[in-house]
């Protein structure tokens, strides 16, 4: 069994761990294509080894290759990453994270986008969510 995954990835594990979410799995050799900037290919497989070891991901083996998957679901990982960064940069607050992304000007919402947020907001408020 897998130790539990720790929040701690780097830059490049960051990008492996996308694409894997992205791909669904994959071997050394496709990670490696998608990467951009590629690293030697076997600094990815270090890499890939050092995330089965934190439990961010594991191994089936396919012949003579192994191919990687994430140990969590891809919605539960966005969970934790979303409850991590709400801590990190906005002492916890979700009104102070989605202020900020809709001071944003880079992130300009749609009539029907907002319309959904308002009603997101209304399911929330009725269902006592915080």
């Amino acid at each position: 069994m897998p130790k539990p995954a720790k929040a701690d990835l780097s830059r490049r594990e960051r990008q492996i761990m996308d694409i894997l979410y992205q791909q669904g799995r994959g071997t050394a050799a496709e990670v490696h294509q998608h990467l951009p900037n590629r690293p030697s290919y076997s600094a990815v497989r270090a890499m890939l080894r050092i995330l089965e070891e934190k439990g961010h991901i594991r191994h089936e083996e396919d012949g003579p290759r192994y191919v990687f998957l994430p140990t969590m679901p891809r919605e539960t990982a966005r969970r934790n990453a979303l409850r991590h960064l709400l801590r990190t940069f906005f002492e916890g607050s979700t009104e102070r994270a989605i202020s900020a992304l809709l001071d944003d000007s880079s992130s300009k919402l749609s009539e029907e986008e907002f319309a959904r947020l308002a009603k997101m907001i209304e399911t929330a408020r009725k269902e006592g969510k915080s």
